[in-house]
């Protein structure tokens, strides 16, 4: 798979979507909102929605008929690292594909990392992700491969005193199925308990996107004085499940040099995600 590039997947991005999907994280900044002041801005965050596609279509790809349904079904989201060229605004039409660059065996089981390119009706670069999938489990034949190289992540800074500042962050029940639908994001292990059951799991739970999301909104309002578009890079690791209704506690752990670090953790102190930064200009 390694080298194989997916489909092409276009989208037309209306006022409509990015509005729903600020409005399920409960952002109601008005620069997602308001269609009347100005054009209506997606959140920074938004991009996952177009990703979704094509990381569903990577399962098309050469290799990937070896992969049995049981080894497909413990695959995770594990990190994700967002580029932000510039904002995306209603009314364009964006295309999104994706690249496997890198297979290889660690402790877990399979790692594969995948890069997101999303360009405008220009071919201009719009974002680009590295998503880390880790299949749990799961045995690598051969030698690790790899066509391109993930940039390295901001380096972490923290304050000597621990958190600078901490953040309460609600989950409500449903927030899941709220998420899904503004999101168009759909994996039953976050709406449907049997599925979710079945898989091992305790409980439905939020999806990886979308607690990250709710950090973000809470670190724009914070930080940026509630303007998205100067958010250039974001992301960080997945680590632990977020179950409903909770209250996350975003801790704000360094700035510096254009550079928020922080970590989000579960009600009883486990990281959801953890390493996590916010670059901005």
């Amino acid at each position: 798979m390694v080298g194989e590039s997916t489909r092409a997947v276009t989208h037309d991005v209306d006022a409509r979507w990015l509005m729903a999907y600020a409005a399920g994280l409960g952002d109601l900044n008005p620069r997602y909102m308001d269609t009347e002041a100005a054009t209506v801005h997606a959140h920074p965050v938004f991009p996952v929605c177009l990703e979704w596609p094509v990381i569903l279509s990577s399962r098309e790809l050469p290799g990937y008929e070896s992969t049995t349904p049981e080894e497909g079904a413990r695959g995770v989201h594990a990190a994700h690292d967002l580029h932000l060229y510039r904002p995306i605004q209603a009314g364009e039409t964006l295309t999104t594909r994706a690249a496997i660059i890198s297979l290889k065996s660690i402790r877990p089981g399979a790692a594969q990392m995948t890069r997101l390119d999303t360009t405008d009706a220009n071919g201009e670069l719009v974002c680009r992700t590295y998503q880390l999938g880790i299949s749990r489990g799961v045995a690598v034949t051969g030698e690790p491969v790899e066509t391109e190289a993930a940039p390295e992540l901001p380096a972490r800074t923290a304050s000597d005193g621990g958190s600078l500042a901490s953040y309460a962050v609600g989950v409500p029940a449903g927030a899941a199925h709220i998420y899904t639908e503004c999101a168009r994001i759909w994996n039953p292990i976050h709406t449907d308990r049997a599925v979710a059951l079945a898989a091992g799991l305790p409980d439905i739970i939020l999806h990886g996107t979308a607690t990250m999301a709710l950090a973000v909104s809470r670190l724009v309002d914070g930080y940026l004085d509630g303007r998205p578009e100067r958010v250039r890079r974001l992301g960080g690791r997945f680590a632990a499940m977020v179950l409903m209704p909770s209250t996350l506690s975003l801790e704000v752990v360094g700035v510096d040099d254009g550079v928020i670090h922080y970590d989000v953790r579960t009600e009883d102190g486990q990281v959801a995600f953890q390493n996590a930064y916010l670059c901005f200009e």
